[in-house]
């Protein structure tokens, strides 16, 4: 999981939710989830917007794997009706993370504040630990834990994905700087997409990440040839 940026939406779709959010305001006997089954044209226009915003081949906001299939709401809307057409509530899923994995549970704490990430809204980051060798996640936080959990981060294809993903990414690095070397730009342009594009774009960014803190020696032992290319400023632009 990682930080996604949220992009506004263009202001004809924006009037629209808000209009939807009146009726649901306004009439308590509308079902929420009705109306947004019906809301074909919005969702539509939620789903383009999501898929700009989504890492890779238009990814789950999830698990980063599969392809982004659906839009969820990230509270669920069970559980508060009017946040139906709220642009901030909207999420990339696969069907998996959306159906088999999340549905409507959404975990809160003891005074009522949620303990699953909004990866919109914060930087995953924080609550969440991503071992390199091992492809699991460990978490930082409570917050941490109820999403591993929820989302089921360290089931086993996507342990096995992201390992895959690692090395995959520290093939097309070192291809990037052998090209970075000569002055090839094209072969630079094609390397740095096979690594944005990959699934799982969580394992390039920590990577990126680690490579700046304490004890990167550590985490790229026997590694110093991809642990200089993850430092250097010209790539860390690029990605």
């Amino acid at each position: 999981m990682i930080y996604i940026r949220r992009i506004p939406l263009p202001a004809p779709l924006a009037d629209e939710l808000a209009m939807l959010t009146g009726v649901l305001a306004a009439q308590a006997s509308v079902k929420a989830r009705d109306l947004w089954g019906r809301a074909r044209l919005p969702r539509r226009g939620i789903r383009d917007v999501l898929n700009r915003m989504a890492p890779g081949h238009q990814r789950c906001m999830y698990c980063g794997d599969s392809e982004g299939t659906s839009v969820d709401h990230w509270e669920p809307i069970s559980r508060n009706r009017l946040r139906t057409f709220d642009w901030l509530n909207h999420l990339l899923a696969c069907s998996y993370c959306n159906s088999s994995q999340k549905g409507s549970r959404f975990p809160v704490d003891a005074s009522g504040n949620p303990l699953l990430i909004d990866p919109s809204a914060e930087d995953p980051f924080d609550h969440l630990a991503l071992s390199l060798s091992l492809g699991e996640y460990r978490p930082r936080t409570d917050k941490g834990t109820s999403t591993i959990s929820v989302l089921g981060l360290n089931r086993a294809v996507l342990v096995l994905g992201r390992q895959q993903a690692r090395t995959v990414a520290a093939q097309a690095l070192r291809a990037w700087y052998a090209a970075y070397r000569v002055g090839d730009g094209l072969e630079q342009q094609r390397h740095i997409a096979t690594v944005r594009m990959q699934p799982l774009a969580d394992v390039h960014q920590a990577m990126l990440r680690y490579a700046l803190a304490p004890g990167a020696e550590h985490v790229f032992a026997g590694e110093t040839d991809l642990l200089a290319i993850l430092r250097n400023p010209d790539l860390r632009v690029l990605l």
